[in-house]
């Protein structure tokens, strides 16, 4: 490593050392007692449409580099210097947060093909145990994979597309234990509790069986851009797996999966903003798929099957989407037929098809519902719901012949709840309620659903939640969370760990801002390529209006947001960079024209029609102006913890990583500026439910030493 990097390590470590022996005696905490890591700067310059940048950082891209390695591990040991007089709160924090979960914990049985299926966790264990019963919830117990034994001798473990054979005798599953998304799919035999030869690496999660219980579809992934690419079909024993389809656009992603009726394999290819279904029945596994209606420019669709008809979701023609259905020979746009036309006041979201009834998940003012439509009686109703701001949506519904709809519920004051709703009588079931221990109550905390004026006049929602002894003085510390990219609505929810901060006075906001489809399919289209910057000022809008009215002040206020919510954060904080004391950026997208120009890292090729493809002057200009790493000036930031994975397949641990070392060259303050890469996880953290507590409570810490608290 070069002098001036080695010298500044061995000098961290050291003072580090002397600082573990002194902490208690002398009480040193500031950030001023010790000097950060300086990255090396290496000048490389990267010029396109006769612009020249240079980035001082970019050696940080390599993970093979020793250099970078020990660079983040510095940068890890000036996080726990800095934090070590919070070390007592964050186990404290950490402590409580895992002694409201109820750690002997079942989730709500589902039915399908004559078993009841269900997890469950037991005491003292991270990851959770799949289980089911035959016909009855008396009838015994029986294990069908128990993640805690796969998870054994691995730092991360995440299993996912549980998928049980129509036989119910074989069980497909997919496997990380990396945390870069690419899954190993196993087959385990139900019966002898044996795992089959049959080994599916570079693997997404889902799979599709065929009726012939020997035939399982899958998708593959590009090793080096993790895209999802492929189509193949495996017979069971048989290493020499079938391609059925290639998706050569590099912009498009494939999927592949099966009808609620179990008729049909569905193989799905999904832009930004098209997508195209191929179709093949799933008794004839051999058959070549048909496509059901040609990809169009700027058309969506969704299908599902019931008897002779396919149901089609789709934006044709329907900015907020419509219903449609047609013939089970006759897929192609031409004959479709419009049950639900498009409202210019209601976002469709979805459908749940069962045998006599139809259930839309919808989406009007902001807030979601359910509109129940019973086919027989041609009659409709809403689920009602009393909060003012709440979410509700389909849960999981594996029967077509059955007359209750399961369905989630949650609130930020309401724990996330499961019902049974029967779509005859109208009646809800409460089935099971996320139980939260030690004492809460959810009638000590309020919540509201306010509205800031955006700079163009556009009203945007919050969701806001406190305790109800806090007062609107403008003295108390309140936390803003924001993410307005791909269409993704921040709904809220109920999160136990958040009491931790609500009990020690800070107010929770969640900026409903463009870019998002909260307020329905234009919310996104105004928050994304060109109208990107309405993200920003949006969220801008919100903080600003919380401070007028008195709900915080600007020496009180926080922001937080991850992954494109972690762009936002480094875009705001270069827009107003005196509106926060503190900022939270996780996993962020911060490099965004270089990333953009680099379509061999994960995810690139798939987002120009999300933010613009760079190769393109127009789209260079706009993004270049807000990209928060070619944005860094020499002025005073707030105080900023910034996290990322060093596994990370979505946003690479080099983009924050190097805006830090940018951040810390440029920035003219004595403000925190710290960066945590977790070297054993990528872009969700933490797998188990454990485990993934240490980091909140290391951001809870950060926010309550920047009180004093």
């Amino acid at each position: 490593m070069p002098k001036n990097f080695q010298g500044n390590f061995l000098l961290l470590m050291g003072t580090i050392a002397l600082l573990s022996c002194n902490e208690k005696k002398k009480g040193m905490n500031s950030a001023q007692d010790i000097q950060p890591p300086v990255a090396e700067k290496i000048p490389k310059e990267l010029t396109i449409h006769g612009d020249k940048r240079i980035d001082n950082y970019y050696w940080l891209n390599d993970p093979e580099n020793p250099k970078v390695i020990d660079y983040l591990k510095a940068e890890n040991a000036y996080l726990d210097t800095i934090m070590a007089p919070e070390k007592k709160l964050r186990s404290k924090l950490f402590e409580e947060m895992k002694a409201r979960i109820k750690e002997t914990d079942q989730s709500v049985p589902y039915l399908k093909n004559g078993y009841y299926y269900y997890s469950r966790y037991e005491a003292g264990k991270e990851y959770p145990i799949f289980c089911r019963k035959k016909g009855s919830l008396e009838a015994a117990e029986q294990v069908i994979l128990n993640v805690n034994e796969l998870a054994a001798g691995h730092a991360y473990c995440h299993v996912a597309g549980i998928n049980v054979s129509p036989d119910a005798k074989l069980l497909a599953y997919a496997i990380d234990t990396v945390s870069r998304r690419r899954y190993t799919i196993k087959v385990k035999n139900l019966e002898t509790n044996e795992l089959l030869p049959d080994n599916i690496p570079d693997a997404t999660p889902a799979s599709a069986w065929a009726a012939d219980n020997k035939t399982l579809f899958y998708t593959k992934k590009d090793t080096v851009t993790l895209r999802s690419c492929k189509v193949l079909r495996h017979q069971l024993g048989d290493s020499n797996d079938k391609e059925i389809y290639n998706e050569t656009d590099e912009t498009y992603d494939v999927s592949v999966r099966k009808t609620k009726s179990g008729q049909y394999i569905v193989i799905e290819s999904e832009s930004t903003l098209s997508s195209e279904s191929r179709i093949v029945d799933a008794n004839k596994p051999t058959e070549a798929f048909r496509i059901f209606q040609p990809r169009t420019k700027d058309m969506l669709y969704s299908i599902e099957h019931r008897d002779d008809k396919f149901y089609i979701v789709t934006n044709w023609d329907a900015l907020n989407f419509r219903l449609m259905q047609t013939p089970l020979a006759q897929t192609s746009r031409q004959n479709w037929k419009e049950l639900i036309p498009n409202r210019s006041d209601v976002l469709l979201q979805g459908m749940e098809i069962f045998k006599d009834f139809m259930v839309l998940a919808e989406r009007k003012d902001g807030l979601t519902r359910l509109r129940v439509i019973d086919e027989k009686k041609h009659q409709e109703k809403f689920i009602p719901f009393s909060e003012t701001t709440y979410t509700v949506s389909i849960g999981t519904n594996r029967e077509m012949d059955s007359k209750e709809l399961r369905y989630n519920y949650t609130s930020l004051i309401t724990p996330s709840s499961v019902y049974d709703y029967n779509m005859e009588t109208g009646n809800s079931e409460l089935k099971r309620q996320e139980e939260v221990l030690g004492g809460y109550d959810p009638k000590d905390y309020a919540t509201e659903r306010l509205f800031a004026t955006a700079s163009d006049g556009t009203k945007i929602p919050i969701s806001i939640v406190y305790k109800k002894t806090f007062e609107k003085n403008g003295k108390n510390p309140l936390l803003l969370y924001g993410y307005g990219s791909y269409g993704y609505s921040m709904d809220v929810e109920f999160d136990s760990d958040l009491v931790s901060l609500l009990d020690r006075g800070f107010a929770y906001a969640i900026a409903h801002i463009r870019g998002g489809q909260e307020m329905g399919r234009q919310w996104y289209e105004d928050g994304k390529l060109f109208k990107k910057k309405n993200t920003f000022t949006d969220f801008i809008a919100c903080a600003e209006y919380l401070v007028q009215q008195h709900y915080t002040d600007t020496s009180h206020l926080y922001a937080m947001g991850g992954s494109a919510g972690g762009l936002l954060m480094g875009a705001v904080v270069n827009m107003k960079p005196n509106l926060f004391h503190g900022v939270i950026a996780q996993v962020p997208f911060v490099d965004v024209v270089t990333t953009m120009l680099d379509e061999s890292i994960p995810l690139t090729t798939g987002e120009f029609d999300e933010w613009g493809n760079p190769k393109n002057k127009d789209s260079y200009d706009y993004m270049k102006s807000y990209s928060p790493y070619d944005n860094v000036q020499r002025v005073n930031y707030p105080n900023m913890l910034v996290t990322t994975g060093l596994h990370d397949s979505q946003v690479q641990y080099y983009e924050p990583a190097k805006w830090v070392a940018k951040l810390r060259e440029m920035k003219t303050d004595h403000n925190l500026l710290l960066l945590h890469t977790n070297m054993e996880a990528g872009h969700g953290g933490a797998s188990g439910r454990y485990k993934a507590l240490e980091e909140v409570a290391l951001e809870y810490s950060f926010l309550l030493k920047l009180e004093g608290k």
